[in-house]
């Protein structure tokens, strides 16, 4: 399967990017709190739960990105 894609294929800057990945971890933490909070009734632990999951996501997104980064496309047109 060919993908073609006719003109510049538009690209968010890395300032961009940065502050979108920001606002959307931002906002799963949040979810994450208020679930936590909601099931516990625990604000305090809530918050921990929140951290502690947040950094748990980062590490595992790193080593995501890290793992694809070693898979080679078997096709030339196409980029992973």
């Amino acid at each position: 399967m060919k993908i073609v894609v006719k003109g510049p294929i538009p690209r968010d800057s890395h300032l961009r990017s940065i502050a979108k990945a920001l606002s959307y971890r931002l906002s799963g933490t949040a979810v994450t709190i208020s679930v936590a909070w909601a099931v516990t009734g625990e604000g305090q632990f809530a918050a921990t739960i929140g951290v502690v999951d947040t950094l748990v996501k980062i590490a595992i997104y790193y080593i995501h990105e890290r793992a694809w980064n070693r898979i080679r496309s078997k096709s030339p047109d196409c980029e992973v």
